[in-house]
């Protein structure tokens, strides 16, 4: 869990020094839209897709960080993200939406239910 919110900063801070115009993750769709990037490309270590209303990325060690935005631009994730990106990882976690629900509830308030069950780091 604390893994995926550190890989996803991660991606936040490369996404944000190779273009400087992204005021924040997010910005990636509003770009996309705009055609000043390509809905999916390779910067900086990572290549990302972007697809309706989030982003995949992919780390050069196969890690996977797939991230919905929300209508304020915040990043938010559910079950299936967190499961996904542990199944990615090189040395693949895999573990059950019990566990995660276990895992997500003694990450409060560090983590918040913004909507029923999707997640967000808390501000």
């Amino acid at each position: 869990m604390l893994g995926y919110v550190d890989a996803l900063n991660t991606v936040d801070e490369a996404m944000r020094a190779a273009i400087p115009s992204l005021v924040r993750l997010a910005d990636v769709l509003s770009l996309v839209r705009s055609r000043r990037i390509s809905r999916s490309g390779q910067i900086d270590t990572y290549s990302y897709t972007v697809h309706g209303a989030g982003c995949r990325f992919v780390c050069d060690n196969g890690a996977e960080v797939d991230v919905d935005f929300a209508a304020d631009g915040s990043e938010i994730f559910d079950l299936w993200r967190l499961r996904w990106y542990g199944l990615s990882l090189p040395e693949p976690l895999d573990v059950t939406d019990e566990d995660l629900r276990t895992a997500l509830r003694s990450l409060r308030p560090l983590l918040a239910e913004v909507r029923p069950g999707w997640f967000s780091v808390a501000s």
